[in-house]
């Protein structure tokens, strides 16, 4: 389960870039210093024959030695720049060309075996669903209700975060009569079955017990069947359910806290582009609601 902590490795390409950006800092480092050394020793070299008077009378063919020496020094740092420039040209055109060639052909094998993975974890089908047919279908009266703040969380630890009775009225008069949609662990937040509504309960445990006339289903589609006669079916929580529902719904009924609040579980951005706002009412907080509040509407455009 623990194995050895491996150390990092550089591919030998990019090792071989390195060792000649390297190579190539020194080359020109010495290169500098043997040109200001030529500067430096070719003024000694004049003043210690005009000044000091060392060697004034050697001349060759009626020229001082110093011109000799200086102009011998000058070949040798030509042959130094002419090494540096063109004979060790590492950085060259070519050696870049080298380099690109030698990066651009490990990438493509390195695409190519990702590309053998991807197909071998997840085959394409051989008769993929056409594009039209994979539009979601709007379930005609289906509607999200919610309680939200204003980083859109909905609760903390399966429970509500906030008490506020307006919000707990209406959503009893939204959904009186009708089918309430749930996960599981939203339904076990209920002390007992909320009255005068059908419970339906998504729940992927098996035989999972539930007290009489509670429906509990495995999924949201076998859900929405349960609730097909009811004309408003109601979504109920919790995020996952939410989420799973919301390209389904024509309508959200949302109350939207105005407080920012530490939560686990998060209700789905309404995106504008889809939704419009066709009601807006504001409670300020009073004596009996802690926070101020806004009821909201929402349908699909």
């Amino acid at each position: 389960m623990f194995g050895k902590k491996q150390q990092p490795q550089i591919d030998k390409e990019q090792l071989e870039l390195i060792e000649n950006a390297q190579r190539r800092i020194k080359q020109k480092k010495r290169l500098y210093i043997h040109f200001v050394t030529f500067l430096i020793g070719a003024i000694f070299l004049i003043l210690a024959n005009t000044v000091l008077g060392i060697g004034k009378d050697v001349q060759f063919f009626g020229i001082d030695w110093f011109v000799y020496a200086i102009f011998g020094w000058l070949f040798i740092l030509v042959y130094h720049m002419f090494n540096v420039f063109v004979t060790h040209k590492f950085m060259g055109n070519d050696w870049e060309k080298q380099q690109l060639d030698k990066l651009v052909t490990k990438q493509k094998k390195r695409i190519a075996s990702l590309q053998k993975t991807v197909e071998t974890d997840h085959p394409i089908q051989e008769n993929p669903i056409p594009v039209e047919e994979k539009k979601t279908t709007i379930v005609n009266g289906l509607t999200l209700i919610v309680a939200v703040g204003e980083n859109n969380a909905i609760g903390k630890d399966n429970k509500l975060i906030w008490h506020l009775s307006d919000d707990l009225k209406r959503f009893k008069s939204l959904t009186n009569g009708h089918h309430i949609i749930m996960g599981r662990k939203t339904f076990e937040g209920f002390p007992k079955p909320l009255p005068n509504r059908t419970h339906i309960v998504i729940s992927r445990q098996a035989n999972y017990k539930v007290p009489d006339g509670v429906i509990v289903v495995n999924s949201l589609e076998d859900a929405l069947d349960a609730a097909k006669n009811d004309k408003q079916p109601f979504v109920i929580g919790g995020g996952e359910i939410y989420k799973q529902a919301m390209p389904l719904a024509d309508k959200i009924e949302l109350t939207r806290v105005h407080q920012s609040f530490e939560a686990d579980t998060f209700f789905p951005k309404v995106d504008s582009s889809i939704w419009k706002e066709t009601s807006n009412t504001f409670h300020d907080k009073d004596d009996h609601h802690e926070y101020s509040f806004s009821f909201l509407t929402y349908e699909k455009k």
